[in-house]
């Protein structure tokens, strides 16, 4: 499975993915600390203007960083499988002999793996810059998080992996279409379910909501790799 893992990385240049993930990186890194340090989150009164729940900082983090990587990952999942219906690339591997189920797993898991570490690096990149920037600024925001807590990374951890694995859902609907922006506006609409508000309601503070989003993004995952030993190609 790594050796596939690996292929899927060599084949789909995963250097340019690399160099998208960083530039994303560095655009929260400096968006968030913008926000927190530069005043452009607050009113000429100067105070904040940010909803109920919102005054911490760790929610912007995870709002901004949680948006980007389900599109990228999205993108991804567009990229690497999807299109590979679509221009009829997949016809050529699904002729080695190796069972479909296995190939498009390790298509899957090799997006799952890019996007989970790249999001957790770059969340710990913008924690940390918001930590160093707090030693010596005033922030508009409470600074709600300690590094120095195992608690954090856990948290860190297991939102990254909720948010990622959300977008099978995405990848679902895109090969089931077979059309890769519909994967990608699935992913717009992942976000707009997981984060809008209705009145003072928010999806995004119940920690029910993504542990239920999880567990249908696995069902979906399961359902895209069941069926397709059997499923024709286009």
């Amino acid at each position: 499975m790594l050796k596939l893992i690996r292929l899927e990385w060599k084949k789909n240049n995963i250097g340019r993915y690399v160099l998208g993930a960083l530039v994303l990186a560095a655009f929260l890194c400096l968006f968030v600390f913008a926000l927190a340090f530069w005043g452009i989150a607050q009113d000429p009164d100067g105070t904040l203007d940010a909803a109920d729940g919102m005054n911490v900082i760790s929610a912007p983090i995870e709002l901004f960083t949680g948006m980007s990587f389900l599109i990228f990952t999205g993108v991804m999942l567009a990229s690497f499988i999807v299109s590979a219906y679509k221009n009829k690339t997949m016809n050529l591997m699904f002729s080695y002999p190796i069972k479909r189920r296995r190939i498009l797993a390790a298509q899957m898991l090799a997006v799952w793996i890019f996007s989970f570490l790249a999001l957790v690096l770059t969340k710990l990149l913008v924690y940390t810059c918001v930590f160093l920037g707090s030693r010596r600024m005033q922030s508009a925001f409470f600074i709600d998080f300690h590094m120095g807590e195992r608690s954090f990374y856990v948290q860190l951890l297991l939102k990254s992996a909720v948010v990622v694995t959300m977008s099978f859902i995405a990848l679902f609907v895109g090969l089931k279409m077979r059309s890769s922006k519909a994967a990608i506006v699935s992913s717009f609409v992942l976000i707009f379910l997981t984060q809008a508000n209705i009145g003072d309601f928010s999806l995004a503070g119940n920690l029910a909501f993504p542990a239920a989003l999880t567990a249908v993004s696995l069902v979906f995952a399961v359902l895209s790799v069941c069926n397709v030993e059997n499923r024709d190609l286009p």
